[in-house]
C-alpha cells in the first residue's frame, strides 16, 4: 500500500471532510483521514491504472483544491513564512470588502432619522444588492451545487439557499403593484457579507490554533559547514545549505551553530541545547558517538559529525509526522458529532420548510415573515461549529504538549487519562538513570589484577553493567583470551592460555551464591575471586511523579526483570504501593493484561524491551530519547527522555478531553436554542448570520484557551 498526504484547500466544515472522505472512499482509497483544520488529507491506495490521479479528479470535482507532496514543498520553496492568515485574505477577506460598500449603503436606510428617499426605491435596492449576491453565488452557491452532488451537503448549502431566497423574493416584488412589501434585499446582502467576515475570523481564529505545531514543521535553511579532504588529505571547509547535504558527508559545527542535519559525532564534545525537540532548556553533553539532533544548537563546544540523516529520515521529521497523524485521528467523542453533522443540513432544510409553512398555515402570518423566518434558521445553523469542535481542541493540546516534549501519537486514548487508576513503571531506565556505576567491589586478588581481570571479560559484552564497568576500570594491561563467550543468564565466560575457566555473572555462576547479596561474581577453576555492586541511580524528578499519583488517587506498581532485593530497594525509597519483580516480558505482558482488565492502566517503559506489555496497557508511555521515536507501541512519547513531563501528559490529555466536552456541549446548546428562537421570528436573517459566524470564532478562542490556561501537575 502506498501512503499518500495531500493538502486540500477549500474545507470550511465537518460536511466538507465527510465529502471529501466519501469521495476517496469510493474510488478505492483506504485509512482516509481528512483534518478539518488543517485541510491535510491522507490515505493509502495499491495505485493501479491512475487511481490517485482518478481520486484527484473526483475531489477537485466537489470543488476543492488539491495540492500534492511536491506542489506543497514548492509552495513552501516560494513563500515559506505565508500563514494561513494571510492565505486566507484572498478567499474570504477580499469578497468581504468587495461586498461590503455595497451592503452598507443599503443598510442606511434602517438607520433611524436617517431619510434618503432614493434608497427606498426597489430597483436602486436591486442594484446594489446584486453585486453582492453574485459574489456570494460565485463562492456559496458553487459550493453548495457541488456539495449536493456529492450526495453530502455543506454549511454552504444554508447560506446560498437563504440568500437566494431572500433575493429571489425580493426581486419578485419589483413585478407588483407594492414592491416594498417584498424588500429583504438588504437581507440578502448582509447575510453573505456578514458570513463572507465571518469565515475570515474563524481562519485567523483556527490559523493560532496551529501556531505551535508550525513552529515544530517549520523547514529552516541553514547555512553548513562542509568538510572535504583533497589528494593531499588537505581539510577544507565551504559553506553549503543544509538542504544539499547527503548522508556520509562531514561536517564541522561551532559554538552557538545550528546542527543542520541529523549527525554522529566523530570528533569533539560538546554542549547541545535540544530544547526544539525535547522542550528542555538544560543542555545535554555529547561526545563522540552520541547522536547530534539536526534543528538542536551546540551550546558550547566544536564538533565535527558525519551526517547520518536527510529529509524526511531525521528525527525532527519523524516527530513531525507523528504529530500530523495525531491531528488527523478521531478519539471517540467526535463520533457523535460526525453522525449529527451527517444529518444535520438535511435536517435544517426540513425545519426551514416546515417553519415557512407552519408561519403561514398555523400562526396566519405573511409570506414576507414566513419566509423572514425561515431564512434566519437557515442562515443561524451551524455545523462548522461541531465539526470544528475537537480537531481544534486536539490541536492546541498537540501543540502545546509538542512545546514541552510530550508526542501524543495515538489521540484517542487521550479522553482516557481521566479513567486511569493505576500506573505500572519498568524500572531500569525509567524509574532509573540507566547509568550504571560501580557501588563497592572487594577481592582476594590484587586490585590491580582484579579490574584487568573483569575489563577483559566485560569488553566482550554488549550489556549496559557490562559496558559501564569497562568505561570505569578501562586498561591497557588485558588479558588474551583463548575464547570467550556471553551465556545468556550466567553472563561472560571464558578460558586463558593456561587452561583456567573464568566466569562473571550474577550469583547463578556459583550454587554456593544467594541472590540478593551481590550484583556480579568473578570466579576463576569454580572458586569465587571477588564480587562488585552496582548502582542505577534513580532519576531526580521520580519522587515527584510519584507524589503526584499518591495525590490523584493513582495508585503505583513497579513490574521489573530485576531481583527482589533491588526492586524493593527502589518501591520503599519512592513509595511506589506494588511491586513484582524477576518478570519476564512474556510474565510483563500477561501482569499487564490483567491489570488492564481489572482498572484502567497506564504503563510507562522504555518503549523496547517493554514493547509488548506497552501495546496491552490501557494508555502506553515511552521514555525515549528522540533517537527511539521509531518506537510505535506507546500512545505518548516523552521526547525529554525523562519522567518529568508525566504529569503534564496526562493533565494535558484530561485537559483536551475537558475542551472537546465544552466545544461540543457550546456547539449542540448553540444550535438547540438558536434554531427555535429564529424559527419563531425572535431573530432577524441578519442578525442571525452575526451570531452563526461569531459562534465558531467562540470555540477557536475556547480551544485557544487550552494553550495558555494553568494546568496543575
Amino acid at each position: 500500500m502506498e501512503k499518500v498526504a495531500w493538502k486540500v484547500d477549500g474545507i470550511t466544515c465537518a460536511n466538507c471532510a465527510l465529502s471529501i472522505d466519501k469521495a476517496l472512499t469510493g474510488a478505492g482509497m483506504k485509512q482516509v483521514a481528512v483534518n478539518v483544520i488543517t485541510g491535510d488529507v491522507t490515505f493509502e491506495t495499491v495505485d493501479t491504472n491512475g487511481a490517485v490521479t482518478a481520486a484527484r479528479s473526483r475531489v477537485e470535482s466537489l470543488g476543492y483544491k488539491v495540492s500534492d507532496e511536491q506542489e506543497i514543498a514548492a509552495q513552501q520553496s516560494k513563500a515559506p513564512d505565508a500563514s494561513e492568515a494571510s492565505l486566507s485574505i484572498s478567499k474570504y477577506l477580499k469578497r468581504f470588502f468587495i461586498c461590503l460598500p455595497f451592503t452598507l449603503v443599503l443598510m442606511l436606510h434602517m438607520v433611524p432619522g436617517l431619510h434618503l428617499h432614493w434608497l427606498v426605491n426597489p430597483w436602486v435596492q436591486f442594484c446594489l444588492a446584486l453585486p453582492v449576491y453574485l459574489v456570494g453565488m460565485e463562492f456559496f452557491g458553487v459550493s453548495a451545487w457541488k456539495s449536493i452532488r456529492s450526495g453530502i451537503p455543506n454549511m454552504n448549502v444554508l447560506i446560498a439557499l437563504g440568500s437566494t431566497a431572500a433575493f429571489a423574493y425580493s426581486t419578485y416584488g419589483l413585478f407588483t403593484a407594492e414592491p416594498e412589501l417584498y424588500l429583504f434585499f438588504e437581507t440578502a446582502a448582509s447575510i453573505i457579507t456578514i458570513v463572507f467576515f465571518g469565515n475570515w475570523m474563524e481562519d485567523v481564529s483556527v490559523a493560532r490554533t496551529q501556531r505551535e505545531i508550525k513552529k515544530l514543521t517549520k523547514k529552516q535553511v541553514v547555512m553548513a559547514k562542509m568538510i572535504a579532504y583533497d589528494g593531499d588529505h588537505n581539510e577544507h571547509i565551504f559553506p553549503l545549505e543544509n538542504t544539499q547535504l547527503k548522508v556520509g558527508d562531514l561536517v564541522l559545527i561551532n559554538t552557538g551553530e545550528q546542527v543542520p542535519m541529523d549527525c554522529k559525532i566523530l570528533w569533539g564534545d560538546a554542549d547541545v541545547n535540544e530544547a526544539i525537540i525535547t522542550g528542555e532548556s538544560i543542555p545535554v553533553t555529547k561526545t563522540k558517538g552520541d547522536l547530534l539532533i539536526g534543528g538542536s544548537v551546540l551550546a558550547n563546544g566544536t564538533v565535527k559529525a558525519l551526517v547520518s540523516a536527510v529529509g524526511k529520515d531525521t528525527v525532527m521529521n519523524s516527530i513531525v509526522e507523528l504529530v500530523q497523524r495525531a491531528q488527523t485521528e478521531k478519539p471517540p467523542v467526535q463520533k457523535l458529532a460526525d453522525r449529527i453533522s451527517g444529518v444535520f443540513i438535511p435536517a435544517v432544510l426540513a425545519i426551514a420548510l416546515l417553519t415557512f409553512v407552519g408561519s403561514l398555515t398555523v400562526a396566519h402570518l405573511g409570506v414576507g415573515e414566513s419566509l423572514k423566518r425561515a431564512v434566519a434558521v437557515l442562515v443561524i445553523a451551524c455545523p462548522c461549529a461541531m465539526g470544528l469542535a475537537t480537531p481544534a481542541a486536539i490541536a492546541v493540546g498537540l501543540g502545546r504538549a509538542a512545546k514541552k516534549g510530550i508526542l501524543y501519537t495515538d489521540v484517542s486514548r487521550m479522553e482516557l487519562f481521566r479513567t486511569i487508576r493505576q500506573m505500572v513503571f519498568d524500572k531500569t531506565g525509567t524509574l532509573t538513570t540507566g547509568k550504571f556505576s560501580i557501588a563497592a567491589f572487594e577481592s582476594s586478588l590484587p586490585e590491580a589484577q582484579f579490574k584487568s581481570l573483569v575489563y577483559s571479560l566485560e569488553k566482550f559484552s554488549n550489556h549496559p553493567i557490562a559496558k559501564s564497568i569497562a568505561d570505569a576500570w578501562k586498561t591497557k594491561d588485558v588479558v588474551i583470551w583463548k575464547q570467550i563467550a556471553e551465556v545468556k543468564g550466567l553472563g561472560m565466560q571464558a578460558e586463558d592460555r593456561q587452561g583456567n575457566q573464568y566466569s562473571l555473572g550474577s550469583y547463578r555462576v556459583h550454587s554456593s551464591l544467594h541472590e540478593g547479596e551481590h550484583n556480579l561474581y568473578l570466579t576463576r577453576n569454580g572458586e569465587v575471586m571477588g564480587w562488585i555492586d552496582i548502582a542505577d541511580e534513580l532519576r531526580p524528578e521520580a519522587k515527584d511523579v510519584m507524589a503526584f499519583c499518591r495525590a490523584h488517587g493513582i495508585r503505583t506498581i513497579l513490574l521489573s526483570g530485576d531481583t527482589e532485593t533491588k526492586c524493593r530497594q527502589v518501591a520503599n525509597e519512592l513509595g511506589i504501593d506494588e511491586v513484582h519483580a524477576g518478570q519476564k516480558p512474556d510474565e510483563k505482558l500477561q501482569r499487564i493484561e490483567a491489570l488492564a482488565a481489572a482498572a484502567p492502566t497506564v504503563m510507562v517503559g522504555d518503549g523496547i524491551n517493554d514493547a509488548p506489555a506497552l501495546a496491552k496497557a490501557t494508555i502506553s508511555v515511552s521514555l525515549a530519547q528522540a533517537s527511539q521515536l521509531a518506537i510505535q507501541s506507546a500512545s505518548v512519547v516523552l521526547t525529554s527522555g525523562g519522567l518529568k513531563g508525566l504529569p503534564l501528559a496526562m493533565q494535558l490529555g484530561k485537559y483536551t478531553y475537558g475542551t472537546i466536552k465544552s466545544n461540543l456541549f457550546w456547539a449542540f446548546i448553540y444550535n438547540i436554542i438558536a434554531i427555535p428562537f429564529a424559527a419563531f421570528g425572535y431573530l432577524h436573517p441578519t442578525f442571525s448570520a452575526l451570531i452563526m459566524g461569531g459562534s465558531d470564532v467562540v470555540l477557536a478562542a475556547n480551544s485557544l484557551f487550552l494553550g495558555v490556561r494553568k494546568i496543575k501537575v
